[in-house]
């Protein structure tokens, strides 16, 4: 059975895509913690961190860390964070945030209200930083789409 994230990949659900390559693929979450909430994830339906292949973590990590800057750019930011659960989805995945304190940085800031508007803004803000950094050749051409 595809996981909810394997769906959003494939088309079968919307998604903010911010990055597509052949291994992770990259999304605006729909309960940000701040601004600019990304999800990175790979395309591969792994359970979670523990079970991923060295090369695969290596590059999700790489990936983020890409995604990271391009938060603290368009959010002028002191640092990017990285949370990784995985409860709520059983598809290996890692949150990067923009973040200005540690109190902040949990899950009961989560703002599943807010309008589509916003989110989608905020997708658009990480999209152009990244292509500003130099990697728009893994920005996906559309914001729903997957596909580079």
């Amino acid at each position: 059975m595809a996981t909810l994230f394997t769906k959003i990949i494939d088309g079968d659900i919307p998604g903010r895509f911010v990055w597509a390559d052949e291994v992770v693929v990259a999304f605006g979450t729909i309960a940000p913690i701040t601004d600019g909430h990304v999800l990175v994830v790979p395309r591969a339906e792994i359970l979670q961190l523990t079970e991923a292949p060295d090369d695969v973590l290596a590059h999700l990590v790489l990936v983020a860390r890409t995604i990271g800057r391009a938060q603290q750019r368009a959010w002028d930011a002191p640092r990017a964070a990285l949370l990784v659960a995985g409860f709520e989805v059983p598809h290996l995945h890692v949150h990067v945030l923009p973040a200005w304190d540690e109190a902040s940085l949990t899950f009961r800031n989560a703002r599943p209200d807010l309008p589509a508007a916003a989110l989608d803004e905020a997708a658009e803000r990480v999209r152009s930083a990244l292509v500003k950094l130099g990697h728009g050749a893994h920005v996906p051409a559309a914001l729903g789409s997957p596909a580079l």
